[in-house]
C-alpha cells in the first residue's frame, strides 16, 4: 500500500516496498538491512544523536563506524526527535506512506511518545507494524532491557556453553540479535503476503527470549520431547564434550560421517574395518548413545593423514568435510572470493571499504548494495519533501 515516492532502484524482490526503521544497534538495522538488500526503500529514522554503531570505533568521519558501514547500507537517513510534537507528526507522516515499521525501542517508550501500534494504526489500518524486544510485552518481564548476552543467558544457550566447556560463556558472536534479525524479516514478509491477499495490516511482535528458546530446543528437547520424559533436555551429542574438531597430522578438520556407509568407509580409511560391526557404532542411533566412547577412540587416528589427504578421501568417499579455517581465512578464501561474499567498495565520503556481499543468489530479481551507508540525516530533508510533510516546531 506504499505511496509517494518510491526508490527508483528497479532491483531486488521487495522493489516498490517501503519500511521505516526505528531501531537501534543491530538485531532491527539488521532485519532493515536484509530488506534494503532486497530492493525495499528503507528509511532509517535517528535521534538527533544517531543510532549507537554509528559511533563504534574505528571511524574515519564522526558518525560513520564500522559497523554502521554494513548494517546501513541501501537505507535513507532521517533524524527526527521524537520527544517534540513537531518530530512525532513528522514520523507519522512517514509511516503513511508505508509498508512495514520496525522498531525495538522498548513498550514502554512506545506507549510515552504516543507510538503504540493503536496509535499508529489510526493514521495507517494497512500498515505492518513490528516490534521486537528482550521479552514478551505482555510478560512479567515485558519492561526489562536486554541486549545479546542477556538473551543468550535467558534462553538457555549460556547454560549449554557450560555443559561442554564447564564454563557459562557466551557465544562468540552477536547471535540472538542477528537471528532475531532474520526471524524479523520472516515474519513480514509473511504478512506482506496476508496483506496482499487481504488488505490487512497486522502487529506483529518478536520477544528475542522466546525465538531463541524455541531455536534452542529444536534439537535439545530431545528426550524430553515426549511425556513422561524418556531423559533430560540436552542433545547428547552436541553436548559432548569431546565433540572437537580431528587434529590431522599438519592441522584441524571437521570430518563427519554421517550415514552408515560413510562410516563403514571411515572406519576402513584408519584400519579399522570391525568397527561398522561394532554393536556400539553400527546405526546412526546407537552412535547417538555412544557418543562420547566414539569420540575418544577416534582421538589420534586422523593424525595418521595430513588435512588434503582427509579432503581427497572425504571428497571421493562423500563424508562431509572442511579444514578449520579462521575467520580471515574464511572471509579471503578462494570460495568466498569467487562468490563476491566480501567485496572491495568505495564509499562517497569515507572511501574504501569491505562490504559484505549478499549469499542469496535471485534468478530474476538480484539483490545486493544500491546505496552506501548514508550519514546521519543525510536524508531528512529529501524524505520530508517527498512525502509533503512541512516541519513544524
Amino acid at each position: 500500500m506504499s505511496t509517494g515516492w518510491e526508490a527508483d532502484t528497479g532491483v531486488g524482490p521487495l522493489h516498490g516496498v517501503r519500511v521505516v526503521e526505528l531501531a537501534g544497534v543491530i538485531m532491527g538495522p539488521y532485519a532493515a538491512q536484509q530488506l534494503g538488500d532486497l530492493g525495499a526503500d528503507v528509511i532509517k529514522v535517528e535521534p538527533p544523536t544517531g543510532d549507537l554503531t554509528r559511533h563504534y570505533p574505528p571511524t574515519r568521519s564522526p558518525g560513520m563506524g564500522v559497523l554502521t558501514l554494513n548494517l546501513n547500507r541501501n537505507k535513507r537517513s532521517v533524524t527526527l526527535d521524537l520527544k517534540t510534537p513537531g518530530g512525532r507528526d513528522a514520523l507519522l507522516a512517514l509511516l503513511a506512506t508505508a509498508d512495514i515499521f520496525l522498531t525495538n525501542v522498548r513498550p514502554q517508550a512506545l506507549r510515552r511518545l504516543g507510538l503504540t501500534y493503536e496509535d499508529v494504526a489510526a493514521v495507517t489500518s494497512g500498515l505492518i507494524y513490528l516490534n521486537a524486544q528482550g521479552f514478551r510485552s505482555d510478560s512479567a518481564l515485558g519492561g526489562h532491557p536486554a541486549y545479546d548476552d542477556v538473551v543468550q543467558a535467558a534462553s538457555g544457550l549460556v547454560w549449554l556453553n557450560e555443559q561442554v566447556s564447564g564454563v557459562p560463556s557466551y557465544v562468540p558472536t552477536v547471535l540472538a540479535d542477528k537471528i532475531c534479525g532474520l526471524v524479523i524479516v520472516q515474519s513480514v514478509l509473511a504478512a506482506l503476503h496476508h496483506r496482499d491477499r487481504t488488505g490487512q495490516g497486522q502487529h506483529i511482535e518478536v520477544p528475542m527470549a522466546d525465538t531463541m528458546l524455541a531455536f534452542n530446543l529444536v534439537e535439545h528437547l530431545a528426550a524430553a520431547t515426549l511425556t513422561p520424559p524418556e531423559g533430560p533436555i540436552g542433545y547428547p551429542r552436541a553436548l559432548s564434550p569431546r565433540r572437537t574438531a580431528s587434529r590431522t597430522a599438519d592441522g584441524w578438520m571437521c570430518i563427519l560421517p554421517y550415514s552408515d556407509r560413510n562410516w563403514r568407509d571411515f572406519f576402513a580409511h584408519i584400519g579399522r574395518p570391525e568397527l561398522a560391526d561394532d554393536p556400539r557404532f553400527a546405526s546412526y542411533a546407537a552412535r547417538a548413545r555412544n557418543a562420547d566412547a566414539l569420540y575418544d577412540l577416534l582421538g589420534g587416528l586422523t593424525e595418521r593423514h595430513t588435512s588434503a589427504e582427509w579432503q581427497e578421501f572425504c571428497d571421493t568417499a562423500g563424508i562431509p568435510a572442511a579444514p578449520v579455517l579462521s575467520l580471515a581465512e574464511a572471509a579471503t578464501s578462494a570460495y568466498a572470493t569467487e562468490g563476491d561474499l566480501l567485496q572491495e567498495a568505495e564509499h562517497p565520503t569515507e572511501g574504501g571499504y569491505r562490504l559484505i556481499g549478499q549469499p542469496v543468489r535471485f534468478g530474476a530479481t538480484p539483490a545486493g548494495l544500491h546505496r552506501h551507508c548514508p550519514h546521519l540525516g543525510e536524508h531528512t530533508d529529501e524524505v520530508l519533501a517527498e512525502i509533503g510533510h512541512r516541519p513544524t516546531a
